[in-house]
């Protein structure tokens, strides 16, 4: 199973959400990407990330037109707010989703409330991409 994970910039929700997936099976191949993408990783979605024991530091921000020959089982869209263009994705997919996160990159305030916003949004992309993850993606695997 080929899953492709998309975000304007691929630094920070694309990066968590593959990360997640990653985490939860080694039977599937997770890749991310942006429209957009910075070429960097978001310090504070690694730092979050590795928080909970997950290490996502070696990840690359890639583009997503490096993935465009690639035949995917889902392409899972991540962007949020309205003032914000989600990508999409021209190559062949059998799945299209999408499952809006606010990117914490955005967050303004106090250090503590912008690391809160982090954890917030970290702890929300586990969350869903937990319930894809039983609820569609692992009964697929289980069946080869």
């Amino acid at each position: 199973m080929k899953i492709l994970i998309l975000c304007t910039g691929n630094s920070c929700r694309s990066q968590m959400a593959h990360g997640f997936l990653q985490s939860f099976s080694k039977d599937i191949t997770v890749r991310s990407a942006g429209t957009e993408a910075s070429g960097r990783l978001n310090p504070g979605a690694v730092k979050a990330m590795a928080e909970i024991g997950i290490d996502i530091s070696g990840h690359t921000s890639d583009w997503v037109d490096k993935y465009l020959n690639d035949e995917w089982d889902y392409v899972i869209t991540v962007c949020g707010g309205a003032n914000e263009a989600c990508p999409t994705f021209i190559g062949k997919v059998k799945q299209r989703l999408y499952i809006g996160f606010d990117d914490p990159s955005d967050a303004v305030g106090t250090d503590e409330f912008i690391w809160s916003e982090y954890i917030r949004v970290r702890d929300e992309i586990k969350e869903a991409f937990h319930k894809l993850f039983v609820n569609k993606i692992e009964p697929l695997i289980d069946k080869g």
